[in-house]
């Protein structure tokens, strides 16, 4: 069963994982494109095709929960509060002024002010919250045990983020403190076999998703997972620009990092079943 509204939707299936996408929207209301430099640089630094890319996990019986919005409107991952998740590196905040390359998103003296990051966290960010909450509510009566599963890609290279070429697969726990570490490691090993480079905690240890719902005492276990694009994408060399990124989807090319990811979120959905399994009193 499926819920939507316009910008939001949550395809609801019944098994105790959720995939939430909260990066993939392009769409910008037209009263806050009109305010921006450039229509292509807002969405310049979105999670491409990744509804594409996992568009089998409605199969595996996971709830899909994504935006339509782009994250140049407000970013779903980040801590509402304005606190920065990464103190000290660079990054960019719960309604971006910047892309990720630094460059200016909005025309001078157009940046949103704190009334306009209100209305947008009211408009935007709480109805995606409750919906995750909602999701997790909902399967954790079920089951007892859900899943979390934060799903992300990055260009390959961003200098001002992080130094050379990201690894393939980043996985996130918050330093290991919002899922059980029996599931990162299942994760990694699925990950770790396809023979792409991995690296878990480095640059991104998962934003305010992971962060906010992991709580694997109590049933929920949230694990970022950050691609780098160039997995099942074409990254152009160069400097990027309008007419060259991003580049289409192409389901033969990205068939072989799909492969891997539907073992992830399988690997995912054993952990999480057996979790969620009752001991017998020994």
């Amino acid at each position: 069963m499926s819920a939507a509204t316009p910008w939001l939707t949550v395809d609801r299936r019944l098994a105790p994982l959720i995939v939430s996408m909260p990066h993939a929207g392009t769409e910008i209301p037209p009263d806050i494109e009109a305010r921006l430099v450039s229509p292509w640089l807002a969405r310049k630094d979105a999670d491409w095709w990744i509804d594409k890319l996992y568009a089998f996990a409605g199969s595996l019986g996971a709830t899909v929960v994504r935006t339509a919005i782009s994250r140049t409107v407000i970013d779903l991952n980040r801590d509402p509060s304005g606190v920065s998740l990464y103190p000290g590196a660079a990054t960019t905040g719960l309604c971006p002024d910047t892309t990720f390359d630094g460059e200016a998103l909005y025309d001078a003296g157009k940046a949103p002010d704190e009334a306009e990051i209100v209305r947008r966290r009211g408009l935007y960010f709480e109805p995606y919250h409750r919906a995750l909450a909602e999701e997790i509510a909902r399967l954790r009566a079920d089951h007892g045990v859900v899943t979390l599963y934060d799903a992300h890609s990055i260009r390959s290279h961003v200098p001002r983020l992080f130094d050379g070429a990201l690894p393939q697969f980043n996985i996130g726990t918050h330093s290991g403190a919002s899922c059980d570490p029996v599931l990162a490691t299942t994760v990694e090993a699925v990950c770790d076999a396809s023979g792409l480079t991995r690296v878990t905690n480095g640059r991104f240890k998962g934003g305010y998703i992971t962060r906010h719902y992991g709580d694997p005492a109590n049933g929920v276990h949230a694990i970022q997972m950050e691609l780098a694009c160039r997995g099942y994408m074409v990254e152009p060399d160069g400097p990027l620009r309008p007419g060259t990124w991003p580049t289409t989807f192409d389901p033969a090319f990205a068939a072989p990092m799909a492969g891997v990811l539907e073992r992830v979120l399988r690997a995912c959905l054993a952990f999480t079943r057996h979790a969620s399994t009752p001991r017998s009193a020994s």
